[in-house]
């Protein structure tokens, strides 16, 4: 007689349940009114939004209600899988808050501004997320983290390719990418919105570094350099430039000074993090010394124009090779991402070849 093995009921301590329970339920009913208002007066005048406030992304609250309705649907299938122990609780509940969080996210993108109703429905959000990342099998936990080190450089190259189309006057090639986020820039406040999830993906991926390490140290260091990487991105928009203009004119502030001085330590920080993997040996250990030599060759180049900034001088190149460097940084992460997942045993790179002899 054939048996069949049902997978066994997760077993959640009774507190993550009821955190992620209420979360859900409180996002289902505050999507499903959202999305009925929205649709049934695309105008917005229900909810006190007129359609400027869309800032041209959307012709009416038609499409955002729909979506809105869409996602009132994910999060109360996540609520019953978790209120029934369905073994696949972890991944609609990660699906909902996840989605809700690209909702959020977009929310601010296209308002440009923070609401209060915003912080209302998106704060029981964060709390979710808190409380569903435990809930991941490591080693699906460990992928989804490693994963995030590919997202994020991919949507770095989309910011740096969407935010400059929003100022007409700006010159990609050459004008640096911090002017986007100068002091009094159009583009500061979307600049600013977009990269912010791009902060927390490079910590992710840190995080799945360092699980992927095993027993090499020099894995650990490079998760470790790479979270201190990452976690500098949230000091970023405390410490802006100013504009050229601005910095010509003698209006430059202490923020510029330290605008700067994160510059420096975030480059040490990622060339020493690329020196250590380059002791990985290998072929990957050939491709980090070669992403090196390239980030030594378009730094140099950027150092160079970089005086004429704060003149407001001529900087024929500056951005161009600022976005290469950037760009050769960016690959070198997708790279080490896919390397680390693609590894068996623990996805562990070895510290030295020899640690594998019989």
């Amino acid at each position: 007689m054939n048996t069949t093995i049902l997978p066994a009921k997760p077993n959640h301590p009774v507190w993550q349940r009821f955190v992620l329970l209420s979360a859900l339920a409180y996002e289902t009913i505050g999507c499903l009114v959202g999305a009925a208002l929205l649709i049934a007066t695309p105008d917005g005048r229900s909810l006190g939004m007129p359609v400027a406030s869309l800032n041209g992304f959307f012709p009416s609250y038609l499409i955002p209600g729909i979506l809105l309705l869409f996602m009132s649907v994910i999060n109360a299938l996540a609520f019953i899988s978790v209120l029934r122990r369905k073994p696949n609780d972890w991944l609609m509940a990660g699906l909902a808050i996840g989605g809700m969080t690209i909702w959020f996210w977009v929310e601010i993108a296209v308002f440009q501004q923070l609401h209060w109703a915003m912080a209302m429905w998106g704060l029981p959000v964060l709390l979710a997320g808190l409380v569903v990342i435990p809930l991941f099998p490591r080693p699906v936990l460990q992928r989804s983290l490693l994963m995030c080190g590919i997202i994020s450089s991919v949507l770095y190259v989309a910011i740096n390719i969407i935010v400059p189309t929003q100022w007409g006057e700006y010159d990609s090639v050459t004008q640096t990418v911090s002017e986007l986020s100068a002091v009094a820039a159009p583009t500061r406040m979307l600049w600013v919105v977009l990269c912010t999830p791009y902060t927390f993906l490079v910590i992710a991926f840190a995080v799945g570094v360092r699980m992927a390490s095993g027993e090499s140290r020099k894995l650990r260091w490079v998760g470790t350099l790479l979270f201190a990487y990452g976690a500098l991105g949230i000091l970023w928009p405390f410490a802006p430039m100013h504009l050229r203009e601005t910095l010509a004119a003698g209006g430059g502030t202490i923020s510029d000074t330290l605008h700067l001085t994160l510059g420096a330590v975030t480059e040490v920080i990622y060339i020493v993090a690329l020196i250590i993997a380059a002791t990985l040996g290998g072929r990957f250990g050939i491709y980090s010394i070669a992403t090196l030599l390239l980030l030594v060759v378009f730094g140099v180049l950027t150092f160079l124009e970089s005086p004429e900034v704060p003149t407001n001088g001529s900087t024929p190149f500056i951005g161009l090779w600022e976005r290469i460097n950037i760009g050769v940084f960016l690959l070198w992460m997708t790279v080490f991402a896919l390397k680390l997942m693609n590894r068996k045993k623990g996805l562990v790179l070895p510290d030295r070849p020899h640690q594998h002899r019989q």
